[in-house]
């Protein structure tokens, strides 16, 4: 056959990434700083937009004509705009007093640099691998006042997260050998303690002078050199390496502003027993489209750039409004579908977690895979139990030995943690023990996954564990 050049005509489809589905994706997956800092660049940038908030008379809303994103990615548009809507719109169930999120300044989530938080948090993440450990550390860190010390009864928070109090007290251990040293201590004795013990210096005779400190304040020498068992220049020294300790280690932090989470979905319980799920009306930017403003600067003489550049400004002003009434209304619909699959954990505990996975949610509200991983990138749920990432509640699942239904791997970890803190010093549990446990629970695990869980959780092995038990 010979080679020569022709002229064919093909038909084939094709995705076309618009700017209009490009914006709908990029919006929906900003967290909600990103989404206002983003908005109020777009109100200075076009004339036709308005922040409701800030405007002096009522402003026509933006035709929803249009669908910001027309791919497989999206939802059809709603038909309204997201600035007419109430809070009490975003819920799915009625909600007589809905939760006001009111009273938040945005100026005070911005710092240049870290807070005490961020940086044990950081710590957390490099220490901890599990995510029921992580649960934990996480809540207990957010407890920690500005001067390093926790003020959370451990009992209380063990019973909020439905974990055992000596999981609890475990992570709160492991956080206090983070940097600040002394940090999260419950008390003074205790943060010059762990200062003390992470120099070597915590002997019988300093732990005594710690436990006594209200005699070094009255300064009883004589009490405290016999309760040491002392002479005086061996106290004298003791209390020149008190007096060099520092009392409030969080305290070089303090000048950072602080940085809570904000929460972009809120959920409680409703007076029938079920979740009622709500948007956080604080993280939904109030946008407006000033078509009487359009219309009046319309009819003036303008050049035919202008008027192009006028019409340019009230169709991105109409996808943006668009686009943010889609990003609430999918936030809405994938969080009550998480809340629906994690009843459970909601109810009971971290050992009722469900193994969930984004096609599970995806198919349930009919959008596609990527729009769940989206929508639960940087967003946060408040719950009765804590602050969460969405992603917290994507969990692989573990097959149940009885054929029910399938465990997830956050709570097979948490119950390995259980059983190997329970364990007796004359009874160390083995891997292949721990296998059968579980097993007999009705968890269908191998061996090889309980040690690579046990790994990850940084807990020894049975052999280390029973010479350590032995040394106690």
């Amino acid at each position: 056959m010979p080679l020569s050049p022709r002229i064919e005509q093909r038909q084939k489809q094709s995705l076309v990434m618009t700017p209009q589905l490009m914006q709908a994706i990029k919006l929906l997956q900003m967290s909600s700083l990103d989404l206002i800092a983003y908005v109020d660049a777009e109100i200075e940038r076009n004339p036709i937009l308005e922040n409701q908030d800030n405007e002096d008379g009522p402003a026509e809303q933006a035709p929803d004509k249009q669908d910001p994103a027309d791919g497989d990615d999206s939802e059809p548009s709603a038909e309204e705009s997201i600035a007419s809507l109430p809070a009490e719109t975003w819920s799915e169930a009625p909600s007589r007093q809905p939760i006001s999120a009111e009273g938040y300044n945005f100026e005070d989530f911005v710092a240049e640099q870290k807070s005490l938080a961020d940086h044990l948090s950081d710590q957390l993440g490099q220490s901890i691998s599990d995510p029921n450990s992580r649960l934990i550390g996480k809540t207990l860190i957010d407890e920690i006042d500005e001067s390093g010390y926790l003020r959370a009864d451990l009992r209380a928070v063990a019973e909020r997260l439905g974990a055992p109090l000596e999981f609890v007290e475990a992570t709160l251990r492991l956080i206090q050998g983070f940097e600040p040293t002394g940090v999260g201590a419950r008390n003074l004795a205790e943060c010059l303690a762990l200062q003390l013990a992470e120099r070597d210096r915590l002997d019988p005779a300093m732990e005594t002078l710690v436990a006594h400190l209200e005699l070094v304040m009255r300064r009883d020498h004589s009490a405290l050199k016999r309760l040491c068992g002392v002479d005086d220049d061996d106290l004298a020294e003791m209390i020149v390496e008190i007096q060099a300790l520092d009392p409030k280690p969080g305290d070089k932090y303090s000048l950072v502003m602080a940085q809570p989470i904000i929460p972009d979905v809120l959920v409680r319980p409703g007076p029938d027993g079920a979740w009622i799920v709500e948007l956080n009306s604080s993280t939904l930017p109030r946008v407006l489209v000033n078509r009487a403003y359009y219309a009046i600067v319309r009819k003036q003489r303008l050049s035919d750039t202008d008027k192009a550049y006028l019409d340019d400004c009230l169709q991105t002003a109409n996808w943006l409004v668009n686009s943010l009434d889609q990003r609430a209304r999918t936030i809405l619909n994938v969080a009550s579908e998480i809340v629906r699959q994690q009843d459970a954990f909601l109810t009971s505990g971290i050992e009722h977690l469900r193994p969930l996975n984004l096609k599970a949610v995806a198919d349930a509200i009919s959008v596609h895979e990527s729009t769940v991983s989206r929508v639960t990138s940087n967003k946060y749920m408040a719950t009765t139990r804590g602050v969460f990432e969405l992603k917290y509640f994507f969990t692989v699942a573990i097959a149940s030995s009885e054929g029910g239904e399938a465990h997830s791997s956050e709570a097979v970890r948490h119950r390995i943690r259980q059983l190997i803190d329970q364990e007796q010093a004359n009874n160390i549990l083995s891997d292949d023990t721990i296998v059968g446990t579980l097993r007999v629970s009705g968890i269908n695990i191998a061996r090889r996954t309980v040690v690579k869980y046990r790994k990850a959780m940084r807990i020894p092995s049975s052999v280390q564990r029973r010479r350590e038990k032995r040394t106690e």
